[in-house]
């Protein structure tokens, strides 16, 4: 019995071992993730973590969509969002996050699948925390606050639209950039309309939903949108693939990044 007793704990100690030394194996930093497509509800999930010490010490759970919106956690702490009414325990999808964010804060489980305190589906979320700490950190950027930048144009343009900017930034660097514009009749949002084919332009280089990730992609590359060339007619020769005006997105980019700098 003493033997097995003895096993057993040295067994338990491999273990403990074995557990330590694979998460003494996070590099500190900053690490992101953004799933690759929209959800079938619109939304985009992201996750941003920071480790120090080897430990998971912060974790950010939050979304972007395709409807020109504020992010996530905005939208469902404004009431927008609309989980209360479908949730059991009576909370909303922020609230939710909150508990998942910070059990795993707690546990350092990055496998869990279900979590005390939170009804909604959890397994896109490890899943991208799984994604970020197999990643590279995020370099250090030169924008001053991070988080989740919104802003709109303050008039609608001439097709009946105002473009939306919706930038994440991570460790002071632009990490996600989603450019959209809200319809002045309500309804569908821009990107929606054009991937629906109600939107269309015919253009040879994509339809408007292929090339404004093109842009996004070079906001992130730049960094800064000032530095994407434009040219008179408010498009770019910066931008490779990219036939469509891009002035109006550029604006509105500026203006979203001043509360980061």
């Amino acid at each position: 019995m003493k033997k097995s007793i003895a096993a057993l704990s040295a067994l338990l100690a491999v273990f403990a071992v074995i557990s330590v030394g694979a998460q003494a194996k996070l590099k500190d930093g900053f690490y992101f993730a953004e799933e690759s497509a929209f959800q079938s509800s619109g939304w985009k999930d992201q996750v941003t973590l920071e480790v120090k010490g080897g430990k998971i010490v912060s974790v950010s759970w939050n979304g972007i969509n395709n409807k020109g919106l504020a992010d996530k956690k905005t939208e469902a702490a404004a009431g927008r969002y609309g989980m209360v009414k479908a949730s059991k325990i009576g909370k909303e999808w922020h609230e939710q996050a909150a508990i998942v964010e910070k059990n795993l804060v707690a546990t350092q489980n990055t496998g869990a699948d279900a979590v005390s305190g939170a009804t909604m589906g959890t397994k896109g979320f490890y899943d991208l925390v799984k994604a970020a700490l197999a990643s590279a950190p995020v370099p250090k950027g030169s924008y001053k606050k991070d988080g989740s930048f919104y802003a709109i144009a303050p008039a609608f343009d001439k097709s009946g639209y105002k473009t939306t900017a919706l930038i994440t930034i991570v460790n002071g660097r632009i990490v996600s950039a989603n450019w959209n514009g809200i319809y002045k009749d309500g309804g569908d949002s821009k990107y929606v309309r054009a991937v629906k084919g109600s939107y269309k332009m015919g253009a040879k280089q994509g339809e408007w939903n292929v090339q404004a990730p093109r842009v996004e992609a070079a906001l992130i590359n730049a960094q800064d949108p000032a530095k994407i060339a434009l040219k008179s007619d408010g498009k770019t020769d910066a931008v490779s693939g990219v036939s469509i005006t891009i002035n109006d997105f550029i604006a509105v980019a500026v203006e979203a990044l001043k509360a980061a700098k």
